[in-house]
């Protein structure tokens, strides 16, 4: 998976992750979209973040990482890493 990429890890039944990947894509931010429950990569990783806990939505970009952001804070999120125009 390439580090340097927004990445989204949630659910396909996650009201919070269908929220944010609607957010980004309304804003035209590209992201990965990887789903914790049918990819076991993806399981892996976000239980790397959290001492071996299952927790989305959580998004990524490179080490920085937000669990469950609300709106406002993943535009911060974003303005910090140069990802929104």
């Amino acid at each position: 998976m390439d580090e340097k990429k927004l990445k989204l890890y949630g659910t396909n039944w996650c009201t919070k992750s269908a929220n944010l990947r609607n957010y980004l894509q309304s804003i035209w931010v590209e992201f990965e979209d990887y789903n914790v429950e049918t990819q076991p990569e993806a399981d892996e990783a976000v239980r790397s973040l959290y001492d071996g806990q299952l927790k989305f939505p959580t998004v990524t970009y490179g080490e920085d990482f937000l669990k469950n952001p609300t709106i406002p804070e993943i535009d911060a999120f974003l303005d910090k890493h140069g990802l929104k125009e």
